[in-house]
């Protein structure tokens, strides 16, 4: 059984926060104070807390992508990552990686996307359409 997992991490502005992983992303926001704010990232929490964010290279080789290391994300079933692949175009996210599939006809097909929040903290949104099929080799 997958339980919630915990994140914190640094942002540079709390308002900018909210419009983002609030309005854009769609998340709930939870507990907050003047120097952090809780989300309900797809079921996970996150604390954002003002600061200075890590540092990212493009340093992490999957397929024919460098992608931006270290990152966070989330696995979704297909037609959510779907859903969320076109309210981010509507919101005019710019994408690292844009949507859409690798690994196509192996075990491990995947929808992804990368993108950063306002801090430049990179995201990647994976869609799978069996989670059964996420560890698959």
């Amino acid at each position: 059984m997958l339980t919630p997992f915990h994140l914190a991490y640094n942002v540079t502005d709390l308002d900018e926060t909210r419009a983002f992983y609030g309005d854009v992303l769609g998340c709930v926001e939870g507990r907050s104070t003047e120097t952090w704010v809780d989300y309900s990232f797809f079921g996970h929490q996150i604390s954002l807390h003002l600061g200075v964010p890590f540092e990212t290279r493009s340093t992490g080789k999957v397929g024919e992508h460098l992608v931006p290391m270290p990152h966070l994300g989330v696995v979704l079933l297909i037609e959510d990552w779907k859903v969320l692949a076109e309210r981010l175009k509507e919101k005019a996210v710019d994408f690292v990686i844009e949507p859409s599939l690798r690994f196509e006809g192996e075990p491990g097909e995947q929808a992804t996307m990368f993108f950063r929040d306002p801090s430049g903290n990179p995201i990647e949104v994976k869609g799978f359409a069996n989670l059964n099929k996420v560890f698959a080799s």
